[in-house]
């Protein structure tokens, strides 16, 4: 019989936790924001009993990091015990909401030992660790540290009659469970893979890829792929922990092919809502940033094209540039559906669209710097005159004689600003349509999205109603284009849109309904498959999932584009009214609700009789 939650922490109570990633103060990927939103949850319920391990690997640590000096007790005594055998270990406080008990070590101390330790994994385990990898020989330092560190604290708790549960996020930290295993200590161990590294290459070359999961040789694909050793790390690790736990159905297939074990725990991913949630304040902040997109728009449109910014809707994706992954192939080609959809039907609308990715550039586009830059001289200039004007034309109001006539306001202005604004204009204006992409790419000619934007001429044409701004680095307040983070973005944005190929969860569209923003998803994300089970009517709280699962890319594309066209049609009101539900169905999300999955695999850890 299920435990109620109560039920869960009471089984728990007295035990010790500790909870491995590479990611621990090291923002290199999405389970960063895994571990750092769940860890207020964690430490409440947890307290002392709780502990985060990473490797020291972030160069800026003691800006996030306050170190404890008092070593008495059992994690205490085990950090002196591993600087009493030579290791550096970093013991304090992660500086996040929670202020979790976090132990970083320096793989540095054991790099030298690193080709004896992959000699050793391959005679014990099998494990073809790759020498040439500089990231796998990191990994295989870290598993000797942690793994040491882990015995040492497992014994210091073993004085206290502590039972001690250790979680490992992916095939980075998970290598110890193997040890631990074979040695049959008394540690529980608990795997979670947020994605198979065999399942990320493979969706990438594969358009069948989910129907031909039963039919792949995963040794093979792996070998190909040059990935043997991590698919190795995965596969055995899985089949040797206690709790096996993936964070959605769509990767416990994966696991089920790939790992020959199917999960024991879904452990959804969630946030910390109250960080987002603005509640009454939701369209205030829509409005407020909305008005520093459309700054952007003006600057880069308007010298151009100018058009209604009343009847304007921004649309977005972002993430990790994967073109096929993250579905920038099928969003591309909605976009152009769209566009002659709404040629087509003569909707007074117009679309503006933002891929936000990452990709290697070496400068912001001059012309994109020097229109916004004009673009603020002549704000500047307007400003100036409409002081010199108001300012005169209420001495003139004061001083008039019964005439009640407003007089000519070109009076009022100087010539100097006249000419001055006339020159401007004359330099801002431009038969040049506007540039699609903002920032100037190493690898232009090579890029996906430009080379798909090319072929289908999806170019910023005056005719266009659909316009496309390509921004190849991530949005932060530092940027000379927007001046705002991606949070603030986001909330200045109308949908987002996620149509993921392959995403083991997919924290972008959740993230966007925290910010009262409406989404697109698909059901081979996490995400999009947990809401497709789990929420009711969710399109009526901005939640659109697109189904893709045995449907071709095309089919998938056009079923997108009506997405985006119904979306379109939907009154002010009725956007407004998703703004709210938006948010509100967010709060699904919130940690404090699916820490009770992970509290189940912890549980089951302690209950497992496998040996």
């Amino acid at each position: 019989m299920e435990l109620t939650p109560e039920e869960q922490v009471q089984k728990l109570s007295g035990a010790f936790l500790i909870e491995s990633a590479w990611e621990v103060c090291n923002q290199v990927g999405g389970i960063y924001t895994v571990i750092r939103s769940k860890v207020p949850v964690m430490t409440r319920q947890w307290q002392d009993n709780y502990c985060l391990l990473g490797p020291l690997m972030n160069p800026n640590i003691s800006a996030e990091f306050d170190p404890i000096t008092d070593l008495n007790g059992p994690l205490g005594q085990a950090v002196s015990r591993m600087r009493d055998l030579g290791y550096e270990v970093r013991y304090g406080t992660w500086l996040v909401t929670g202020r979790p008990y976090t132990v970083l070590l320096d793989i540095k101390s054991a790099m030298n030992d690193v080709a004896g330790i992959r000699q050793q994994l391959l005679a014990d385990y099998g494990i073809h660790i790759n020498g040439q990898e500089e990231l796998q020989n990191q990994v295989v330092a870290f598993a000797d540290l942690s793994t040491k560190f882990v015995k040492i604290l497992s014994e210091e708790l073993q004085k206290e009659n502590q039972q001690l549960i250790t979680q490992f996020h992916e095939w980075m930290a998970a290598l110890p469970i193997l040890t631990f295993r074979k040695e049959k200590l008394p540690i529980k161990t608990v795997f979670t893979t947020h994605a198979t590294a065999l399942g990320r290459y493979l969706a990438m070359n594969d358009e069948d890829f989910y129907n031909n999961l039963p039919d792949y040789d995963w040794k093979s694909a792996a070998t190909h792929f040059n990935i043997l050793g991590i698919a190795e790390i995965e596969r055995f690790v899985a089949q040797a922990c206690d709790v096996l736990t993936t964070v959605s159905e769509v990767t416990a297939r994966e696991c089920q092919y790939f790992f020959t074990r199917i999960p024991d725990v879904i452990t959804p991913n969630g946030l910390n809502i109250k960080r987002f949630v603005a509640y009454h304040e939701v369209q205030n902040l829509h409005g407020k940033y909305k008005d520093i997109i459309h700054q952007f728009v003006m600057g880069h449109f308007f010298n151009s094209h100018p058009f209604d910014l009343d009847k304007t809707l921004y649309f977005f994706t972002s993430g990790r540039y994967e073109f096929k992954n993250k579905g920038f192939d099928i969003t591309l080609e909605a976009l152009q559906i769209l566009n002659s959809m709404l040629k087509e039907s003569g909707m007074d609308v117009t679309v503006v669209m933002f891929f936000i990715t990452k990709r290697p550039t070496w400068s912001i586009n001059p012309e994109v710097l020097q229109s916004r830059g004009v673009m603020e001289e002549i704000r500047k200039t307007c400003d100036t005159i409409q002081q010199q004007l108001g300012e005169r034309l209420f001495y003139d109001a004061a001083g008039s004689k019964n005439e009640y006539r407003l007089p000519d306001l070109n009076k009022f202005v100087d010539d100097f600003l006249r000419l001055k604004y006339r020159r401007i204009l004359q330099s801002w204006k431009s038969d040049k349509w506007p540039i699609v992409v903002t920032h100037n790419l190493v690898d232009d000619i090579n890029d996906e999205i430009l080379q798909y934007i090319r072929r289908t001429e999806l170019v910023n044409s005056p005719k266009d109603k659909v316009k496309v701004v390509y921004h190849p680095d991530f949005i932060d307040s530092t940027s000379p284009l927007f001046g705002i983070d991606y949070g603030e973005f986001v909330r200045g944005c109308h949908l987002g849109i996620f149509p993921s190929y392959y995403e083991p969860w997919g924290y972008t569209p959740l993230e966007s309904i925290a910010r009262g923003v409406p989404t697109i998803t698909s059901d081979f994300s996490g995400f999009g498959d947990y809401i497709s089970a789990n929420v009711e009517k969710h399109e009526d709280s901005g939640v659109y999932v697109l189904k893709r699962y045995r449907r071709k890319p095309r089919v998938a594309a056009k079923d997108l584009a009506m997405m985006m066209f119904k979306f379109l049609k939907l009154t002010r009101r009725n956007r407004m009214v998703q703004r709210n539900k938006a948010e509100d169905l967010s709060e699904h999300f919130d940690w404090s609700g699916l820490v009770r999955y992970y509290n189940q695999a912890y549980v089951q850890s302690l209950e497992s009789k496998r040996s």
